[in-house]
């Protein structure tokens, strides 16, 4: 219990009382919050307390949904075996045709230059709390991978066909993000914002080893090169060793 209170004065987030829980303040701590010397009790407790100050962007987002956590995930995070870092998990997929695609699959493999997960789930103590996402496009010299993985993906502007269609993100079966136009990722004449980035004023968390699901649906493929790519990344802040 006294390495407990170690981690809450040590630690770097601006709520660590929420990675404890609401029922984790016990007799236990309590009683060891009394053993301390007067001075270190006070800094323990007002860790505890103190009102929260988020941090900015995705970080403090996340803190905000540190009650979400899975307990494990909690439990490292308080203990400093897991952080948090910046990331973008991403996959590309051919069009090749077809008015549905399906950008994180089962049997997809992590390689990279074309995905850094593997069976569309996060790593075992991964969680993801998704702040925006990007949706790019742009066509290949041919199918190949090397292709693909060399390609210089572009706005979605100068493909109408997918801007008008829909995309939907989807984590264990939970609608994270509804089925909603693609026209919302042209970022033309927007300086501030990257290319095909839109920002989600309602951000979700996304857990670790559960299937992750982001489908595009294309009302035609009219005007649709062959060798057409889609780029999907997903913007946010993961826990990570």
């Amino acid at each position: 219990m006294l390495g407990e209170i170690e981690n809450i004065e040590n630690s770097e987030f601006n709520n660590v009382g929420a990675l404890l829980g609401d029922n984790e303040l016990n007799n236990d701590l309590l009683g060891a919050l009394r053993q301390l010397p007067p001075i270190r009790r006070q800094k323990a407790i007002n860790q505890l307390t103190m009102p929260v100050h988020h941090s900015r962007g995705s970080r403090g987002e996340m803190e905000k949904h540190f009650r979400e956590l899975p307990a494990h995930i909690k439990a490292q995070l308080a203990k400093g075996d897991l952080r948090l870092a910046d990331t973008l998990i991403y996959s590309i997929k051919p069009v090749n045709g077809s008015k549905t695609i399906k950008m994180f699959e089962t049997q997809d493999e992590k390689q990279v230059g074309l995905r850094n997960i593997s069976n569309g789930r996060l790593q075992k103590n991964q969680a993801l709390l998704v702040s925006g996402i990007v949706l790019l496009a742009g066509v290949a010299a041919d199918t190949t991978p090397d292709a693909s993985m060399a390609l210089a993906f572009g706005k979605l502007e100068d493909y109408p066909a997918i801007a008008n269609g829909e995309s939907d993100l989807k984590a264990n079966k939970k609608v994270i993000f509804p089925e909603s136009s693609n026209n919302m990722f042209k970022t033309l004449n927007l300086n501030t914002v990257p290319v095909g980035y839109y920002k989600l004023h309602n951000p979700r968390l996304i857990e670790d080893d559960v299937l992750i699901e982001y489908t595009v649906n294309l009302g035609t493929t009219s005007g649709i090169a062959a060798n057409t790519y889609l780029f999907v990344g997903l913007h946010g802040t993961i826990t990570t060793p």
